[in-house]
């Protein structure tokens, strides 16, 4: 074969590569999350989205499974398992089973503010939890967030320990969590999620333990005329991803594909914080008085559920526990 021929053949060979490509289209990452579009978190992945797909010139498509439509927490877990789904977030009671250490964040009055929760989630305390998952063939790429739990109630305002006793509230199927409104004299109700505006609108329960933006999103001011801002409990969501999708990237696209999660994982945190004051501000129009509990009762709440920590130390472990603590104080 003649060197002009070879190069043709070569030629040719690189045009039908590219049509094959072609054919082939992009490679389609899934991403699952149980909320819906308009939500920080779903804004957030949005965000993912268009960075990935932007830096990779179209080689990456990013197809959204919202509000659960790609199934519950189980069907997410074994798509990343088998790669029929690359990416997935969940909250952290739900990733208990993969590890005691993500109890953590169930424990009450543990995280001052956001930047305590920043410290956690970050670093060593939240990373580590993460690794959990990795035998299972799932890779934990960092921390999204919900938010604090408030107290939402359609009977009275809640200004101390004692106006909160007797509310039946409704609460999550977590044993910390149910311990947490048993503790500050609640009676916790577990109801499904696609029950929880309907048992609010008939009054089956008196309000719900929920976050400012999942209220907001979910029209919880509707069916609820008091907000208490108790800011007890913090709700993270673990974003993972397939590890046989991870380990088929080249390092190119995966340094792309982290940075843009990293991105976006920051994008979503401020959206979080900046809509809960905007939402505090919208609260009024909407009929919702917003009383906010000072230092010192807030301090009596924390108290009240010290014995939740005695109830659930053995699990989580009493070294993460203080080095949870430790990490915060910044010691």
């Amino acid at each position: 074969m003649s060197r002009i021929q070879t190069l043709i053949l070569a030629l040719v060979m690189v045009v039908a590569m590219g049509v094959s490509s072609a054919i082939a289209g992009p490679t389609v990452i899934k991403l699952a999350h149980p909320n819906v579009p308009q939500h920080p978190m779903g804004q957030g992945f949005e965000k993912f989205k268009e960075l990935v797909e932007k830096r990779t010139n179209g080689e990456f498509r990013v197809d959204i499974y919202d509000s659960s439509k790609f199934g519950n927490f189980d069907s997410v877990v074994q798509g990343l398992q088998f790669n029929m789904l690359q990416m997935g977030s969940a909250a952290t009671p739900n990733l208990a089973p993969f590890s005691d250490e993500f109890l953590i964040f169930d424990l009450p009055f543990l995280f001052p503010d956001y930047a305590a929760a920043d410290k956690i989630t970050d670093g060593p305390v939240g990373m580590n939890a993460a690794k959990a998952l990795e035998k299972s063939g799932i890779i934990g790429l960092g921390y999204i967030e919900i938010g604090f739990r408030n107290i939402w109630n359609n009977k009275r305002t809640v200004k101390t320990l004692e106006d909160a006793k007797g509310l039946k509230i409704r609460s999550t199927p977590s044993k910390a969590h149910i311990a947490t409104l048993k503790a500050l004299g609640m009676n916790p109700t577990p109801i499904s999620w696609g029950e929880v505006y309907t048992a609010l609108q008939q009054k089956t329960v008196d309000g719900i333990d929920i976050d400012l933006n999942l209220a907001w999103h979910n029209n919880f001011p509707e069916v609820n005329n008091n907000l208490t801002i108790v800011n007890s409990l913090y709700s993270p969501h673990l974003v993972m991803m397939s590890k046989r999708f991870m380990d088929s990237l080249s390092p190119e696209n995966k340094k792309i594909i982290l940075d843009s999660f990293e991105e976006s994982k920051l994008y979503e945190r401020k959206l979080i914080r900046d809509g809960e004051k905007e939402i505090i501000g919208k609260l009024a129009a909407k009929g919702v008085t917003v009383y906010t509990l000072t230092p010192e009762e807030r301090a009596r709440w924390a108290k009240a559920t010290a014995g939740v920590y005695a109830q659930f130390q053995d699990r989580i472990g009493k070294d993460l526990i203080n080095k949870a603590k430790a990490t915060i104080a910044g010691e």
